[in-house]
């Protein structure tokens, strides 16, 4: 062999064991790479599996809560709701010298307001009830009467608005006041409301 070729197999030989080297280098590096990576991940698999946790205990905790406040609303409805009943059952009640005068008032809004004035008045009568329930009939037909007649029709409306006002003052002050000139006789007629 000559000189050229032992130094070309020297060099061959010394460049495979830096090749060697360098893969057994690459291939240590790479199994520390490796150990960190499963290390980082394993790592990482607790921190989630530690937030999944905060977040199972968080979500129980606002369950729990949320309960809570449900039960606290529907106690807090119930108790409304059995105050708004006896209310209603105080402002109608036989024994409420007001509550004639809810059925006076009512009267006044309309013939369906007198139509549940006169419900509830049958119900419990009261003698201020009854009489703005005669009252409020007897406005109510005069309009209608007067309404009729074509000569008359622009004051037919005048008239009967006048009267239910003066109707509906009595009415808020309990008082039992007949209007004017044609009061006392819706007393009479409608006497048996």
């Amino acid at each position: 062999m000559s000189e050229e070729n032992k130094n070309l197999d020297d060099m061959a030989d010394e460049a495979m064991d830096n090749a060697k080297e360098g893969a057994e280098n690459l291939a240590d590096k790479a199994e520390g790479a490796l150990e960190d990576a499963k290390e980082k991940a394993s790592e990482l698999g607790e921190k989630a599996s530690e937030k999944f946790d905060e977040a199972k205990e968080a979500t129980k905790e606002f369950a729990e809560e949320a309960k809570e406040a449900t039960k606290e609303f529907a106690e807090d409805a119930k108790e409304a709701a059995n105050d708004f009943a006896e209310d209603v059952k105080e402002t109608f009640s036989s024994d409420n010298p007001d509550s004639g005068k809810t059925v006076a008032i009512i009267a006044h809004i309309t013939l369906i307001g007198w139509i549940i004035a006169l419900v509830m008045n049958n119900g419990n009568k009261t003698e201020i009830g009854s009489f703005y329930i005669r009252q409020v009939l007897g406005i109510m037909l005069l309009g209608f009467v007067l309404g009729i007649i074509p000569v008359v029709n622009l004051i037919a409306w005048i008239v009967p608005f006048v009267l239910w006002i003066i109707s509906l003052v009595g009415a808020f002050g309990g008082k039992q006041k007949p209007v004017l000139l044609v009061g006392d006789y819706f007393q009479d007629w409608f006497k048996s409301l």
